[in-house]
């Protein structure tokens, strides 16, 4: 283990928000919101576009002001220790801030020159985040002559050159292929398990979203939902049950006599159930009448409709 991060989950709480609120101009984006990040743990903070998500990011990483509340970030106050808590994170955005005409080396040591480091040590603290994401062998190429997934894994890179206690992760996968995608989070996963680092991450995609030990949902400024994937699963989705007949009308008749509401799909009839347990009294009602059948869970892309009644990608 990387002896820059032995011991640094020293707090159940390593973000707490209370009352944030920010206005552009009569435009409330955020209005009044109460959350906070357990150290340690991969955090999921969603909301469909305008919902006052990205405000309150920029906000907790001290790139924007506050109307008003209070945020806490590792012991340090927003808008009066910035200086210390932008010590202690690392931000990794959206759209990629490396250089292309500069190596992936040249990058990082732009980056290391805006912290109090000797020589000595911000060499060694870029050879360790190049270790960490796997990217020695690119270390001197130009960062506008690698492929997706290496510039991604560069881009975590510069976010830990301070070796920082929190890394914020701007949907770090969008617009790249599955297998890219995958090998990205293999090294995100790697530093939130094996170096005990906190990982607040925003992502259009439900299926990182449920891998979260904690999810809040921010919708219209406001905090629409908060728990685990599993609790937001539960309350706000619904498991399906999936039947091909052999015989469909009498399968409908069956339904329609036992006020069973069910729908339609190609040629398969769908019920929604609360809980997988719920297909049984079904099933034994058209036992001998039954094709093919799957249950389906519900998704974390359920849950997020359910609550917000938007698609994610909207």
């Amino acid at each position: 283990m990387n002896p820059f991060w032995n011991g640094r989950q020293n707090m159940e709480k390593i973000i707490e928000v209370h009352g944030l609120k920010k206005n552009y101009g009569s435009v409330q984006a955020v209005k009044g919101i109460d959350f906070y990040v357990e150290a340690g743990k991969l955090f999921a903070f969603l909301g469909p576009n305008g919902a006052g998500k990205s405000t309150t990011i920029n906000i907790v990483c001290t790139l924007l002001t506050k109307d008003a509340g209070t945020i806490i970030v590792d012991g340090h106050e927003v808008d009066k220790d910035d200086g210390k808590i932008r010590e202690e994170i690392g931000i990794v955005f959206q759209e990629s801030v490396l250089d292309p005409l500069l190596t992936v080396r040249e990058n990082l040591q732009t980056r290391g020159s805006f912290y109090p480091m000797e020589k000595n040590t911000l060499e060694a603290a870029i050879e360790s985040a190049m270790r960490t994401t796997d990217i020695l062998n690119i270390a001197n190429r130009r960062f506008g002559t690698l492929s997706g997934g290496q510039r991604r894994r560069a881009d975590i890179a510069r976010a830990l050159v301070n070796h920082p206690k929190i890394l914020f992760l701007d949907e770090p996968t969008t617009g790249l292929d599955p297998q890219t995608r995958k090998n990205v989070w293999k090294t995100i996963e790697g530093l939130q398990k094996e170096h005990g680092m906190t990982v607040f991450l925003t992502t259009h995609y439900m299926e990182e979203a449920a891998m979260a030990d904690y999810v809040v949902v921010i919708d219209d400024g406001l905090i629409a939902a908060k728990g685990t994937p599993a609790e937001l699963k539960e309350k706000y989705s619904t498991d399906s049950l999936q039947i091909k007949p052999i015989d469909a009308d009498a399968v409908r008749n069956l339904l329609k006599t036992n006020g069973i509401a069910f729908r339609e799909a190609s040629d398969l009839l769908i019920v929604d159930i609360g809980r997988t347990v719920d297909a049984l009294p079904i099933l034994r009602l058209l036992e001998g009448n039954i094709g093919s059948l799957q249950v389906l869970n519900g998704t974390m892309d359920d849950a997020f409709i359910g609550i917000t009644g938007k698609e994610i990608r909207e």
